[in-house]
């Protein structure tokens, strides 16, 4: 399905942006030596420039041994088990972003209790419930740490 060269530029390439970001955004703060000594972005610029080039030697590698790398690297039912975690962490996320964290955590819990791991519906529900319950009474009143709430935690006044 995805051979280990395609999976070694893909990679280069993802981080040679990233490296090629850091870069760009360095100099936003400056860069260079002031009169205090080295500016804000001079290290995250070297450090950017750093990452984009090992990039480039990463894909020129990848493309001086592309025969050596026909090999798969991912096979359909790996990208499905892959798939099976990575989606349902980006609903998460989404769904915390819209919902707030707690709410957030006791869909993900249920999701995965039942439809991956098929528990039974009464014990997905309590434990779905009961977990953010505990997260929400022991991050917010013993510990002093408020995290991200949503509609519902507003609607309840908490």
């Amino acid at each position: 399905m995805i051979t280990r060269f395609a999976a070694e530029i893909a990679t280069a390439c993802v981080t040679a942006a990233f490296g090629l970001t850091i870069a760009v955004g360095a100099l936003e703060f400056g860069v260079g030596w002031g009169p205090s000594g080295p500016e804000a972005g001079t290290f995250p610029l070297y450090m950017g420039l750093l990452v984009t080039a090992a990039s480039l030697v990463i894909a020129g590698q990848a493309v001086a041994q592309r025969a050596g790398l026909t090999a798969d690297f991912l096979s359909r039912e790996q990208l499905r088990s892959v798939l099976g975690f990575v989606v349902p962490m980006i609903a998460f996320v989404a769904l915390a972003m819209l919902l707030g964290l707690y709410v957030a955590t006791a869909l993900y819990l249920f999701a995965t209790m039942v439809f991956q791991n098929g528990y039974r519906l009464p014990a997905a529900l309590a434990v779905s419930i009961g977990i953010p319950v505990f997260l929400y009474l022991v991050l917010e009143y013993a510990f002093s740490t408020p995290l991200l709430k949503g509609p519902l935690e507003a609607a309840l006044g908490l």
